[in-house]
């Protein structure tokens, strides 16, 4: 992997975009506060898919808005009628038990499938998948996208990495070559409250590393690089899956690190837990989590809107050796260059969460 600041500017978006219809789902989200303004400096003529009831005031202006659900299929048909791309970057990303992650993620790919499949006009369809669908790695020669490695079948540690790849297999039969799928490593940047609390130990001056002996090598890249990377994914000459970073090597400790720099803090303390550690906390997390869902099930009041950040699930993730990917082949074929190295992407992400209150 080479200093993403070493590498050219590379293309920012396929030419083809303007005047074209986009239906974007999960644009109200992180990742789409970052790629929904790109589409619309591309000239792309944007509708964002949003569940019935959902804050939609936060949309740039020009995006439209079809309310539709991906998990019925409920509006479905009629907002990708006309639609000639769907980017489909809805998921769940923290769930209680592997039947949350299949339910959500996998059922929403197959509702996709089933209304994308019958459209006419549909001609490309961008998925976001992730690398925890490939599978963790911890050496570079042998890293997912790697092609030194290139038959390396896929290897979810992870319900959610099943999910993910289970989705990819769902709308790869239905669509064929119309699908393209990106599978990103750790996306960071404004907007994003999954790393928040990790961002908020790094402003009192410690992080967690996973494991007590080792690093634990992980492959990052900005949101705004990965909104790049997903128009570039519209191009017509994009085919298969590819995957995407900015370009540099890292660890856990490192990448927390950064965060403090930007977060003003000369030191960060990487903590290094031991596995078993981590195992309990995760597991009694998750036990509070179901304990919290239910309580508010027989009280009425319906589902939590979102589990714990830190789970059973996350934690098969953290036991693994690292998480590396390469991506050459994008850079290669489609001429994607990361714009944002770790200082800077640091800095943005800090700026947004204190803009919002958060930090």
């Amino acid at each position: 992997m080479t200093d993403a600041a070493a590498q050219p500017a590379g293309r920012t978006a396929p030419t083809g975009l303007s005047g074209r219809r986009v239906l974007v789902t999960g644009g109200t989200g992180f990742l789409g506060g970052h790629l929904l303004p790109k589409l619309l400096a591309a000239g792309a003529e944007v509708t964002c898919l949003a569940r019935p009831g959902s804050d939609v005031s936060r949309l740039p202006p020009g995006v439209a808005v079809a309310r539709g659900d991906c998990a019925t299929g409920e509006g479905l048909a009629s907002a990708l009628a006309g639609q000639e791309m769907c980017i489909h970057m809805a998921a769940l990303l923290f769930g209680l038990g592997w039947q949350d992650y299949l339910r959500a993620n996998g059922r929403a790919a197959a509702q996709l499938a089933r209304a994308a499949h019958d459209s006419p006009t549909l001609r490309r369809f961008v998925l976001v998948s992730s690398l925890a669908a490939a599978g963790p790695a911890a050496d570079p020669a042998n890293a997912p996208g790697s092609p030194d490695a290139p038959d390396i079948p896929c290897r979810p540690v992870s319900a959610y990495g099943w999910s993910k790849l289970l989705s990819e297999e769902i709308l790869g039969r239905a669509l064929g070559e119309r699908l393209v799928a990106l599978r990103p490593p750790i996306i960071y940047g404004s907007g994003d409250r999954g790393l928040l609390p990790v961002f908020k130990g790094a402003a009192r001056g410690l992080a967690v590393s996973p494991g007590l002996f080792r690093d634990f090598p992980v492959s990052v890249i900005h949101a705004d690089d990965a909104a790049r990377a997903i128009l570039l994914a519209c191009d017509p000459a994009a085919r298969g899956t590819y995957y995407i970073d900015d370009g540099a090597s890292h660890d856990m400790a490192s990448f927390c690190r950064a965060m403090g720099r930007a977060l003003g803090r000369e030191r960060v303390h990487i903590l290094k837990l031991p596995l078993p550690l981590m195992a309990v906390t995760a597991a009694l997390a998750s036990l509070a989590g179901v304990a919290r869902a239910r309580l508010a099930r027989l009280c009425g009041l319906g589902t939590p809107r979102r589990a714990p950040n830190w789970n059973l699930d996350k934690y098969r993730e953290a036991r693994a050796p690292g998480w590396l990917c390469d991506a050459r082949r994008i850079r290669d074929e489609l001429g994607f260059a990361p714009r944002m190295d770790l200082e800077a992407g640091m800095a943005e992400a800090v700026a947004g969460y204190r803009r919002e209150g958060w930090l």
